[in-house]
């Protein structure tokens, strides 16, 4: 067994002061309680909240304080997201710190949940990191974990355990849980999706586990969810199936197929035809008497059409 244990935090976000005192307190408070824990990962935009407004310019002394902590605990810590302005575009930034306090990497969300995270540009570099000795992770943020071809790329560069900050406060979290649970079957990995409380979300934080079943399960309050994993169980069910069953790795490796969707020949008349991604608007009529997709599909393509390479941010320490 090669065991790492890693503590979520769930906590309350406010939207227009920062949440960084709290944070460090909880991270204080989380290795007091659990001095065996070895990560923390904190929910999306915990540091400062929703509204970008409200996130600093400087963001050097917010990491700084992180980084004490990091050092002085000896632990990784991703302290969820941040607003991020690079030249006339806004990012929306998770880094990981070492237990050296270092930065050793950063990811930058690659599905802003458009149209209601307005103006935020999305990312275009994967993202996974080595604890050395243990294993191998990989990071998402919220929305991402919606279009499966984010954690399959992740898992097919060989992340075990997904870090998956959110903040959903919308009606469907629920649905948000269910998508977890798959992915973390699908792709069998552990699955580390937290949430905030407040503005920073509705809780519910849950840790899956590589067979797709729930290990924990938050509520509505405040929690610490320390949790070991098992990277030896991972290596193991990725090798002889889930429950002794499906090789899902294996058989995507293997696979015959090729995904026209992803060619720049690709018929995508219907995508087309859905509209533009905007928010809607009260008495909208969009989507009605829109015609069925027989209305806009030609043959399938018959060329070999393989998925155009991705730029892949890949750190190991």
């Amino acid at each position: 067994m090669t065991p790492f244990a890693i503590a979520g935090v769930q906590m309350h976000v406010a939207a227009t002061h920062e949440n960084v005192s709290a944070m460090t307190h909880k991270i204080d408070l989380a290795m007091a309680r659990f001095p065996w824990v070895q990560m923390l990962l904190f929910s999306e935009l915990a540091p400062y909240g929703p509204l970008p407004s409200n996130h600093p310019a400087d963001l050097d002394a917010v990491l700084w304080s992180f980084q004490e902590k990091a050092r002085e605990h000896n632990i990784w810590i991703i302290p969820g997201s941040l607003f991020v302005q690079e030249a006339e575009r806004l990012y929306n930034e998770s880094v990981v710190i070492n237990p050296q306090g270092e930065i050793v990497a950063r990811y930058r969300k690659m599905f802003p949940f458009a149209p209601y995270e307005h103006g935020v540009t999305g990312g275009d570099q994967f993202l996974v990191f080595d604890v050395p000795d243990v294993g191998r992770f990989g990071l998402s943020i919220c929305y991402d974990i919606w279009f499966p071809e984010t954690t399959r790329q992740l898992a097919s560069m060989g992340a075990e355990v997904l870090l998956h900050p959110v903040l959903t406060g919308t009606i469907d979290r629920d649905i948000e849980l269910s998508i977890a649970r798959s992915t973390a079957a699908m792709f069998q990995c552990y699955v580390f999706d937290i949430n905030g409380l407040g503005a920073g979300g509705t809780g519910r934080s849950c840790v899956i586990g590589p067979s797709g079943n729930i290990i924990y399960q938050a509520a509505g309050q405040e929690e610490i969810v320390p949790i070991e994993v098992d990277f030896d169980m991972v290596r193991r069910q990725r090798a002889t199936g889930l429950r002794g069953l499906g090789q899902t790795l294996k058989s995507f490796r293997d696979r015959n197929c090729s995904f026209p969707i992803y060619s720049e020949h690709f018929d995508q008349r219907y995508l087309d035809s859905l509209g533009g991604l905007t928010m809607p608007a009260q008495g909208t009529r969009e989507g009605i008497g829109v015609p069925p997709p027989s209305s806009f599909l030609t043959e399938p393509i018959q060329e070999d059409a393989q998925t155009p390479a991705n730029k892949i941010n890949m750190t190991t320490k």
